[in-house]
């Protein structure tokens, strides 16, 4: 059989709309891969000519799981446009708050996005609880909710949707796919702990609302501080904090540690999650404010996988290109001068295998021309990767003893070598790696706050906006998803430009002038799908960068015109 085209469409278990298609040989080797999304950016234009105090509360809303990101990088962004540095109180205010949304993100997205293509769901309803038991005390020493009474009942809950023939949140998945790896009594202890995450998404989202008033789209922030004063005098709302912080460190600690430890090594011979790294240039930004002068991880960038030399990042080679993507101007530019002047020029007819194994008429990318809104962010004119695997390689590379004693001890736990990191399976093992430091870390922000705030009560910086003056500023900073930056320019008083990198923009972007593939494109060149029906590995390697492609894009016209039509046949999914 000749070459043909597999289209992923949409790909699941993620915030937005992301579309991959793969070109295949003869033998179901991707020779070929391309990373789009479908809908447009539109979140930078609505905030022009806006009070640039009111920016993050806008770019919040860019989306609905990473909230508090995008609502601090809207802040400081403006912060460091007026030169105006917050109160300690409010900085490491803000590092709790952020904690809050890391113990949530990374644990949501193993269990409820991504875990799933590790675990077989199916396979755990012929698992023998009792043995399922012991096989827990294998990988931690006190498991949590794995006791056999608890797992017998997870299974008879589950058996329950398939007596009324529904998987219901585990249908239309690939179930017994040849890339599973996990034993059924595995299988069951990991499941047990996707429902007690569900659970516990309740508890981590109170300990943002402390601060924050509410989870999602918090609201105490504001620029020069926060305005949650009431709650930072309250010893209480302080101790209420540390009691859900521990809850969910408890989880971390004694279910996502050790299914990731059980899970490196159960795949450490799966081809499908091992030498893909996609791109090896890893970058990432210092952030996690613990004390005065004090991160819990550092800033730079290594180059080709080297992890001998560590680069520090100089913002001024950011550019952001459209090329390949549906904007008007191609150049590359420096966020600060960023353009986002929509050019949508659409699909192209082709034949493409549905999930029956058919071959149809469809709509495919145009890869010889335009076939993403997502704009294609390059450093210095190279692609960069992003996310928990270049925060944690990069960090462990420069000695930071916090990262370097968590990755040995995982590595000696698994058995695996460190170039396994660089791989789908060391990306998602990266992700837990960078949640469990922070949640044997992140409570010293919570100490030294109590401790600064009993000679120190201010929490929000004097300033004033000159009108007659033109700003501009930047946020950058590590994000659960990766290295984040916006960007803007103030003129008479209000937003002139903003532009928002995100990281999902630096993973998946669509090639540049020069042919260059982001990482999630690089990742897939190379890899043999067992089944065409059933493209399980796209899924999975995807999945592995936890793609919040509405942080990518995100609204319609302003002017209500239509740009395209998108119909979904879910049983197809």
């Amino acid at each position: 059989m000749s070459e043909q085209r597999i289209v992923v469409d949409p790909i699941t278990r993620i915030e937005g709309h992301l579309r991959i298609e793969v070109v295949v040989d003869e033998n179901n080797m991707v020779k070929e891969a391309y990373s789009g999304s479908t809908l447009w950016r539109g979140i930078e234009t609505v905030v022009k000519g806006r009070d640039p105090r009111d920016a993050g509360f806008m770019t919040q809303r860019i989306c609905g799981v990473c909230t508090f990101s995008h609502y601090r990088a809207g802040i400081e962004a403006v912060e460091n446009a007026l030169g105006i540095v917050p109160p300690l109180n409010a900085k490491l205010t803000r590092t709790l708050m952020n904690a809050a949304l890391f113990l949530h993100d990374h644990p949501v997205h193993f269990y409820q996005l991504h875990g799933l293509d590790f675990v077989d769901v199916v396979s755990a309803l012929s698992a023998d609880p009792k043995k399922a038991s012991e096989e827990a005390f294998k990988w931690a020493e006190y498991p949590y909710a794995c006791g056999a009474d608890q797992l017998k009942l997870v299974q008879d809950k589950v058996k329950k949707f398939v007596e009324k023939g529904n998987l219901g949140p585990f249908a239309n998945a690939y179930w017994g796919h040849s890339t599973y790896k996990l034993t059924p009594e595995q299988n069951l202890i990991a499941l047990s702990h996707y429902l007690e995450c569900l659970k516990l998404q309740r508890t981590v989202a109170q300990a943002m609302a402390i601060f924050g008033a509410k989870q999602p789209h918090p609201q105490s922030l504001t620029v020069g501080g926060v305005t949650c004063i009431m709650d930072l005098q309250d010893p209480a709302r302080l101790g209420e904090y540390m009691v859900k912080f521990g809850e969910m460190a408890d989880f971390i600690n004694r279910a996502y540690y050790p299914d990731l430890v059980m899970a490196g090594k159960a795949y450490a011979n799966e081809p499908s999650v091992l030498n893909d790294v996609g791109t090896p240039n890893l970058m990432t930004y210092t952030d996690f404010q613990v004390g005065a002068n004090d991160y819990l991880f550092e800033g730079g960038y290594i180059l080709n996988g080297d992890v001998s030399k560590v680069y520090e990042v100089d913002e001024n080679k950011i550019t952001e290109e459209a090329t390949r993507s549906w904007y008007k101007n191609p150049a590359p530019l420096h966020p600060y001068d960023g353009e986002t002047d929509p050019n949508y020029t659409g699909f192209k007819d082709a034949k493409t295998m549905n999930a029956k194994g058919e071959m149809e008429e469809s709509k495919v990318f145009d890869i010889t021309g335009k076939y993403s809104w997502i704009k294609a962010p390059r450093y210095d004119g190279l692609t960069m990767q992003v996310g928990p695997i270049a925060n944690i390689v990069v960090n462990y590379a420069k000695g930071n003893k916090k990262v370097v004693a968590v990755v040995d001890q995982f590595l000696k736990d698994t058995g695996l070598p460190l170039s396994a990191v660089f791989s789908t399976l060391g990306r998602t093992a990266c992700r837990m790696i960078e949640a469990k430091i922070v949640a044997d870390n992140a409570l010293t922000a919570l100490n030294n706050l109590i401790a600064n705030l009993k000679i120190d009560q201010s929490t929000c910086a004097k300033y004033v906006i000159d009108n007659n003056k033109e700003y501009k500023g930047r946020f950058i900073g590590n994000v659960p998803r990766g290295m984040l930056s916006h960007w803007c320019r103030i003129k008479n008083g209000v937003i002139e430009n903003w532009q928002a990198v995100v990281p999902s923009t630096w993973n998946a972007s669509p090639k540049d002038a020069k042919g260059q593939m982001a990482s999630y494109e690089a990742c897939l060149v190379g890899m043999k799908i067992a089944d065409l029906k059933q493209p399980l590995e796209i899924i999975r390697k995807i999945h592995s960068y936890d793609p919040c492609i509405a942080c990518a894009v995100h609204v319609m016209d302003t002017k209500g015109n239509e740009l395209s039509k998108y119909k979904v046949n879910p049983n197809l999914i």
